[in-house]
């Protein structure tokens, strides 16, 4: 479990380092993947699982066009990043397809800083729950967290 700060402190963590990787890496797109998990356990059997498959996906679809890895296994959560030489609209549009596409992809969160979904024409993302947008349900708090994390379990069950 962890707390408030600690959540806070991790996101201005990521924060910095995908600024010193963008700094590192001028001219390449970032990809900076996490595991969407309500809660404050960010880091269990089951995250650990759909990282795994994310940076497997990642690996499939950039292959060996990644010209930087680096996997993350902390206790606020299991975060990647990679660097590659495409421009971010075509990056995203392929890390949205791996969302979109892949069994746990929901469960993903593949961002790419500099652009977003609506940026490259896609839809923004839906509820696991119900066919509301997810920014709708989360900050009408439309759902517990134990209803969420029965659905990631039921997701992940799920064979690849």
């Amino acid at each position: 479990m962890i707390t408030l700060e600690q959540l806070l402190e991790s996101r201005d963590n990521r924060a910095r380092h995908q600024r010193e990787l963008l700094g590192a890496f001028p001219g390449r797109s970032l990809i900076c993947f996490t595991v969407q998990l309500p809660g404050p356990e960010k880091r269990n059997e089951i995250s650990l699982k759909i990282g795994e498959a994310g940076v497997q996906a990642l690996k499939a679809e950039f292959g060996e066009s990644i010209e930087h890895l680096e996997v993350k296994d902390l206790e606020t959560g299991f975060e990647a990043y990679l660097i590659v030489p495409f421009k971010a609209d075509e990056t995203k549009r392929r890390c949205c397809a791996i969302e979109d596409t892949h069994p746990w992809g929901r469960l993903m969160d593949i961002d790419v800083p500099g652009t977003d979904r609506a940026a490259v024409g896609l839809p923004a993302r839906k509820c696991l729950l119900c066919n509301n947008e997810v920014r709708y349900c989360m900050r009408a708090k439309l759902h517990t967290q134990e209803e969420l994390l029965a659905k990631i379990s039921e997701i992940v069950r799920k064979p690849l």
